[in-house]
């Protein structure tokens, strides 16, 4: 039996007091309440109190345990409260904490508050040290945003700021790492050091969509670092300027680490969709920015509506009719239409990544709003039938289409007759201006957007694709070239696209007195736009009807609006129902 080992013996050392004696009591005293009752709550009050040990400086408030491991919001509220009562009790002046007799520990700050701690720290010893400044790794996500908006600022008539899109375009050239992929194992892109640059009053962001320029600070810190010297081989360096001497900041060491809120800072920036890139700007060199023939493919997008939810075989079959058709498709959220194509970037892979970066995205102009047959009636009941047509032709693609399924003996069991049914596709195609499909089944739906898919690919094959933005509509030379017959390559972003069609986003007061006007039977979107040409909220409208000089002046006021192409009269039936909406007190008979 081999021998045991020596038993090593000596003082063992006497761990320091908490010096947050009552938020320890507090703990331990909800804890042992939990335990007596048996809750399992009992635990993360335990984690708490081993947090708190754990921690060698006096807490003056909750609100400062938030830094600490298994302090909640929810704890913290409970300890507050306590400290709250304990200070009424016993006065303001009343000690909240002490510090272990003997001083603190070695090598830790004899402080006694945590702000004064962080203070010193900052200053360093005796303040002869500065805090280390802020510097990006060359060729990091911060080294390039900084770098490309300085560049950008010095073009003449530069607009003093990129948008996000346009930013990360031009940055990647600058930058190892890939500002829409994470690496492998990593949950974070170049453009999670953006929210550090915001944080160091590097970079500010404005408006909606969001807006990004150099702060002073910034501007001076990418000066410098466009003027330093980059000898092949050699090391960057920056040098700055200190109270006891100059210092070197090297820039081959590594970025701040990426904390919890860089993180949640990235999420936001996804989910905010700013999509302000136009890259047709004055200061582009020609083709920057365009997809060139050979570049990109194109795309059919299905809406994920489409594939889920409602008669699952039925949207089931739709995707394998596409499939064994050969059609190259991407299910994806559209907050309009049900279809539309896309010319996508073909990029390829970056060495190291397991993901190919993501390829810029232009709409097509053409976009399908599939309507069964039964959706179609209930549509029209509900009132979402005008209010989609009207979102569709406010999307910002010009030839928007309505596939529309029959489904056999389906119409004889509707709450509507077919007559009506059949009147509101005419209405739809010759009155609004849509192009109508008319389809059997999901077949024959599939068939369609396969010829559509096939067609499209050789219409724009041999196409230099632009982006234009929805802020610089009304270029129309392209739509209008040889009567409409050749298509239009100046194209919004997807992302532009999409974002501009959400339905529940904040709304002008224009585009809720459109929505009420469209409420009114036979006030079409057409009708209701003509009305906001003259007048554009509900407080113009009642203002004019004030202005009249009798009741009968009132009902004829819009009248003599003309909408639409043929220059129609808006009519006195119209214009008498939106006065008595908008004028009559109580309800209406």
């Amino acid at each position: 039996m081999p021998a045991s080992k020596p038993v090593r013996l000596g003082r063992k050392r006497v761990l320091p007091a908490c010096p947050n004696p009552l938020f320890l009591q507090w703990l331990t005293e909800l804890r042992d309440e939990a335990r007596e009752k048996g809750l399992k709550i009992q635990y993360v009050y335990q984690k708490a109190i081993n947090s708190l040990n754990k921690y060698p400086l006096p807490l003056q408030n909750a609100k400062e345990a938030k830094i600490l491991q298994n302090f909640g919001d929810g704890i913290c509220k409970i300890l507050d409260e306590k400290l709250q009562q304990h200070l009424r009790q016993n006065g303001p002046q009343a000690p909240t904490h002490s510090l272990s007799v003997g001083g603190p520990p070695p090598g830790r700050p004899d402080n006694n508050s945590l702000a004064s701690y962080r203070k010193k720290n900052a200053e360093g010893d005796g303040g002869r040290r500065k805090k280390r400044e802020y510097v990006p790794q060359k060729r990091s996500g911060g080294y390039a945003v900084l770098l490309t908006l300085y560049r950008q600022s010095q073009i003449p008539g530069s607009k003093g700021y990129m948008f996000k899109l346009e930013l990360q375009d031009e940055a990647q050239l600058l930058c190892d790492k890939s500002f829409t992929v994470p690496d492998l194992g990593s949950k974070y892109t170049a453009w999670s050091s953006v929210s550090t640059l915001i944080q160091k009053n590097l970079v500010i962001k404005t408006h909606n969509p969001a807006r990004y320029s150099l702060t002073e600070e910034g501007l001076h810190l990418a000066e410098r670092l466009e003027s330093a010297e980059t000898p092949e081989g050699g090391r960057l360096e920056v040098r700055r300027e200190e109270e006891d001497g100059p210092g070197v900041v090297d820039l081959t060491g590594c970025d701040k680490e990426e904390t919890e809120e860089d993180r949640i800072e990235d999420v936001k920036e996804r989910q905010d969709a700013e999509v302000g890139l136009d890259s047709q700007t004055t200061n582009r060199k020609p083709n920057e920015g365009c997809l060139l023939p050979g570049t990109y493919e194109i795309l059919l997008c299905v809406d994920f509506i489409e594939t889920t939810g409602g008669s699952h075989h039925r949207k089931q079959e739709l995707v394998k009719e596409l499939q064994r058709n050969g059609v190259n498709f991407d299910v994806r959220k559209l907050n309009v239409g049900d279809f539309l194509w896309v010319a996508r970037e073909k990029v390829a892979p970056i060495p190291g990544q397991l993901r190919a970066p993501t390829g810029r995205e232009l709409a097509l102009d053409y976009i399908i709003e599939r309507k069964r047959i039964d959706d179609l009636c209930g549509s029209i009941i509900d009132g979402r039938f005008r209010e989609q047509k009207f979102r569709l032709k406010r999307c910002g693609l010009r030839r928007p289409i309505y596939l529309v399924e029959e489904c056999g003996t389906a119409a004889s069991h509707l709450s509507l007759p077919e007559a009506t049914l059949k009147q509101a596709i005419i209405n739809t195609q010759v009155v609004d201006g849509f192009f109508v499909k008319r389809v059997q089944d999901v077949r024959e739906s599939a068939a369609y957007l396969t010829v559509m898919t096939r067609y499209l690919t050789k219409l724009y094959q041999n196409r230099t694709l632009s982006c234009r933005s929805r802020e610089l509509e009304g270029d129309e030379a392209a739509d209008e070239e040889e009567g409409g017959i050749l298509p239009s390559c100046s194209l919004l972003s997807f992302a532009e696209f999409n974002y501009g069609a959400v339905k529940n986003k904040s709304q002008t007061v224009r585009e809720v007195f459109a929505r009420q006007l469209m409420q009114i039977s036979g006030l079409s979107g057409d009708k209701a736009a003509a009305i906001l040409e003259q007048y554009n909220t509900p407080h113009s409208l009642l203002s004019a009807y004030e202005r009249c000089a009798g009741e009968a002046e009132k009902e004829k006021l819009l009248s003599s609006i003309r909408y639409g192409k043929l220059k129609r009269n808006l009519g006195p039936a119209l214009s008498r129902t939106v006065y008595q909406l908008y004028c009559t007190k109580g309800a209406l008979s």
